[in-house]
């Protein structure tokens, strides 16, 4: 699943200083989430940044499996 996610999510450090975004666009994964968490629905957001639903949720599910991922070290 990573493979297919990183088709669709581009990461490179002359587009938005390297945070993810949504392949072809200059929508970082992290404003998907503000938006959403802000409570935007997903049709507003798709509409207004002109992505599509399919678009929003391959950034969630990219960010789940981020942190699915992610290590925490307590000290």
């Amino acid at each position: 699943m990573e493979k297919e996610l990183l088709k669709r999510i581009a990461i490179n450090p002359k587009i938005m200083t390297g945070k993810p975004v949504i392949k072809g666009t200059r929508i970082p994964v992290v404003l998907v989430l503000a938006e959403l968490a802000n409570g935007t629905k997903a049709k507003e957001l798709a509409k207004g940044y002109r992505i599509t639903e399919r678009q929003i949720l391959t950034a969630l599910r990219y960010a789940q499996t981020t942190v699915a991922n992610e290590e925490i070290v307590t000290i």
